[in-house]
């Protein structure tokens, strides 16, 4: 059985609310691209607008996440687990990593292969600049196979990292499940 002392071995306040904000603008995204999927043209294109907004977001905070993460270390991990949990637990959180600024940076790209580097209206409030690519019709179905691709890859780890936790919590009977829950301990 794993025990871990939930007090001792949490992960800072900044590293939560990092995980959590993400997490959640990353729901809503996954949310407006297949919603947007269904409806009618102008509608889809301000969903997506706010999808675009939103995906911003993400690789502003996921890039702030990454430097918090060099600058705070992480709680170790649960004794007793086995080498291959280890393994996966460390593949996997890489590979968030890699996910969480890949997906919005090749919605970035995408969306300037389009539009000819046209700038990404934030919510109304500022318009948020372009990179510097001209139109480019091939470039951008190549970004956006990628977007996709890397998306779905995103919802697969999601599913596995879920497991893990509730496999955890429930198998294994460990309080590592408390380690990023905000609120207790």
């Amino acid at each position: 059985m794993n025990t871990i002392t939930p007090a001792a071995s949490r992960y800072s306040r900044g590293a939560m609310a990092f995980h959590w904000i993400i997490a959640i603008l990353i729901a809503f995204n996954f949310v407006a691209a297949f919603i947007a999927d269904s409806l009618p043209k102008a509608e889809a294109i301000q969903i997506m607008g706010n999808h675009k907004a939103i995906g911003i977001t993400v690789l502003i905070l996921s890039i702030g996440r990454l430097l918090w993460r060099f600058a705070n270390p992480v709680p170790a991990l649960a004794a007793g687990l086995k080498v291959w949990e280890v393994a996966l637990a460390k593949v996997t959180h890489a590979l968030f990593y890699v996910l969480i600024i890949a997906i919005p940076a090749s919605g970035w790209i995408m969306h300037s292969a389009f539009s000819a580097g046209k700038p990404i209206s934030f919510f109304g409030l500022f318009a948020y600049p372009g990179l510097p690519l001209g139109q480019d019709k091939p470039t951008g179905e190549l970004f956006k196979e990628f977007h996709e691709v890397m998306a779905f890859a995103m919802l697969a780890l999601l599913a596995l990292h879920i497991i893990g936790a509730l496999k955890h919590k429930f198998v294994d009977r460990g309080g590592s499940i408390w380690r990023m829950l905000p609120g207790r301990g």
